[in-house]
């Protein structure tokens, strides 16, 4: 079957309005963002940006997407198995990309942390899922995806955690976790 091939021209125009977005999301509170300030920064037309978006939250939605694709997946992604490093590096990960986001979206960001959080969790999931399932081939599907819900909640809750209670680095942070991550809650600090 033949690869599909997009237009350049759809992607540079698709991009186009991304930026245009971000851009305005720098002057502007997402809520008083209107279709007219992004084409208008993009310019382009409304029904150029109706053909690509439904609206602002679905283009906030899917740059959300793309940004964590393009940083945090593409770091957690060339890891094989779930163990100490991988924890601490998709956890380290998950912290650089909301700090960045933080920065650059300074206004807005808490209008969408909500959204953020949901793409975050959802994306770990499936990251999780598929190292679960290669490590563990012969364990019940359903028993994988709610390990790798609980990873995924746990992990990005504890980089909300740091977030609030950022006393120690976050390396160290969660590396005073991983015994307890790794061997369950029976796990001895004495050993």
């Amino acid at each position: 079957m033949a690869e599909t091939k997009i237009d350049p021209r759809i992607i540079r125009t698709r991009k186009l309005i991304m930026d245009a977005f971000i851009h305005v999301l720098k002057k502007k509170e997402f809520k008083d963002i209107t279709i007219n300030d992004i084409t208008a920064e993009a310019t382009v037309n409304r029904a150029t940006f109706y053909y690509h978006f439904s609206d602002k939250y679905d283009l906030l939605d899917k740059i959300l997407k793309e940004e964590f694709m393009n940083t945090v997946y593409n770091e957690i992604v060339e890891y094989k198995e779930l163990n100490p490093t991988t924890i601490i590096n998709v956890f380290l990960s998950i912290i650089n990309f909301q700090l960045t986001l933080s920065k650059q979206c300074r206004s807005g960001f808490e209008t969408f942390k909500t959204t953020i959080e949901a793409i975050i969790q959802k994306e770990l999931e499936n990251v999780f899922y598929q190292m679960l399932l290669k490590q563990h081939s012969t364990a019940s599907d359903e028993s994988i995806r709610i390990a790798a819900v609980m990873l995924s909640w746990g992990i990005f809750g504890a980089s909300v955690d740091w977030q609030h209670n950022n006393s120690v680095p976050p390396e160290e942070y969660i590396k005073s976790a991983i015994p307890y991550v790794m061997y369950g809650v029976g796990f001895h600090l004495s050993r």
